[in-house]
């Protein structure tokens, strides 16, 4: 029983880590489940209130910050609420639509649209578009850092 929970913990892991870069999948959740999986499946003993009290923070800071970036991205760049919607549709669409490159080209194109139907012109809709690729860039590295820190912290758990 232990093995299968260490199997399905790392795949977990391994499943957030993706869904850092990939937003189809659960990206912190997953991570955050596999906490909850060793629990019921080993013991919940090593965790502790801080333990708990750190992971679901970061949690939090990370679905804020995933959107909350990705808005810096396009608003620093010029772009508008328009685009800023624009962008958060092209990250959720654009991979399904257009595999892989979707990944890229969603959030860009969708910004630009955006701005473009709020009646801005060319050069506004394509500087937002280059803003959205930013703040998606930027996004995905903090989102990458804060769930390697819940992993290394629930190591440091198990270790301690």
């Amino acid at each position: 029983m232990t093995i299968l929970a260490w199997v399905i913990v790392v795949v977990l892991f391994l499943i957030g880590m993706a869904g850092a870069v990939y937003p189809a999948l659960p990206g912190v959740l997953a991570v955050y489940a596999a906490f909850f999986v060793y629990g019921f499946m080993i013991s919940f003993d090593d965790f502790g209130f801080w333990f708990w009290f750190i992971q679901t923070t970061i949690v939090v800071v990370v679905f804020i910050a995933d959107y909350a970036i990705g808005a810096w991205g396009v608003k620093k760049f010029g772009g508008t609420r328009a685009s800023v919607i624009g962008s958060t549709i092209g990250i959720l669409l654009g991979p399904f639509v257009i595999p892989v490159a979707g990944l890229l080209l969603g959030p860009f194109l969708g910004a630009v649209i955006g701005e473009l139907i709020a009646g801005n012109d060319w050069r506004t809709a394509v500087r937002a578009g280059l803003g959205a690729v930013v703040g998606l860039f930027s996004s995905t590295a903090a989102k990458i850092i804060l769930q390697l820190i819940m992993i290394i912290a629930f190591i440091i758990a198990l270790i301690w």
